[in-house]
């Protein structure tokens, strides 16, 4: 379970970023999340939906322990993100674009060595990394070189490399951005098989076909805040337009 409360990250701007985007302020900073809460539920997707700058990728870091906020609270599996820091994280796998792959590596001495950072038994491994290989249509290039490999297959590798040990809460930061079909569909089935396992899951996006075929939960970031909070099925049954997307646009517009 993740229980965020009036979470908010406050960043100083560089005199090259004031002239860039400005600031809401005269003290030359902005509020990147601005007083957010919400719950994800055991055996619910909780779909963080927004625009790019909207502030999903901030307020994911934080529940990862990436960023300190600049105040509120965030507790992930029981675990305060401040104060226990190491215990969030080993509960938590955290997917995100940005993570960079060794590329001298194989597939499988790569997922082998964040197993050994976990402390797995080799059994364990084994059994986890079959099944996470079998799921993601791996085991053709599990020993060839991570340099040698696609975009699609890298992200497959980052995928693996975070849910190796097993953890209760996901996080997935556009887990399929830049992907081809067939790829995100097995990332699609890898997300909801994490959902019927029980585990809490949060995904940030903003492809509206994910919102549809995920979402449990959702919530609407605009400018760091909330403009929607609450079920899947509320919003579907409040919607105005004719279509997600129309609708996503319409309370952006509205905000």
């Amino acid at each position: 379970m993740i229980t965020v409360k009036d979470l908010w990250k406050t960043f100083k701007l560089s005199r090259e970023q004031k002239k860039e985007i400005g600031s809401s302020r005269g003290d030359g900073t902005i509020d990147a999340v601005a007083g957010i809460s919400f719950d994800c539920q055991p055996g619910r997707v909780f779909t963080l939906l927004g625009p790019n700058g909207a502030g999903k990728t901030t307020a994911l870091r934080m529940i990862a322990t990436l960023l300190k906020p600049t105040r509120g609270s965030i507790e992930v599996a029981g675990h305060d993100t401040l104060r226990e820091p190491q215990e969030v994280r080993r509960r938590l796998g955290f997917l995100t674009g940005t993570t960079k792959l060794y590329e001298r590596l194989t597939p499988s001495e790569l997922v082998r060595y964040y197993a050994d950072l976990h402390g797995m038994d080799r059994l364990a491994f084994e059994k986890r990394r079959e099944q996470l290989f079998t799921l993601l249509d791996m085991n053709d290039f599990a020993e060839r070189r991570i340099g040698k490999l696609s975009t699609g297959m890298r992200q497959k590798v980052s995928i693996v490399r975070t849910m190796i040990h097993d953890p209760d809460v996901l996080v997935f930061d556009e887990p399929t951005v830049g992907l081809d079909v067939i790829t995100s569909k097995h990332i699609i089935e890898l997300i909801r098989s994490c959902k019927e396992a029980g585990k809490t899951v949060i995904f940030s996006t903003h492809i509206m076909s994910e919102v549809s075929l995920l979402s449990d939960d959702l919530a609407i970031i605009h400018n760091g805040r909330f403009v929607y909070n609450g079920s899947y099925q509320q919003f579907r049954g409040t919607m105005q337009e004719r279509s997600v997307e129309e609708e996503f646009i319409r309370r952006l517009e509205g905000a």
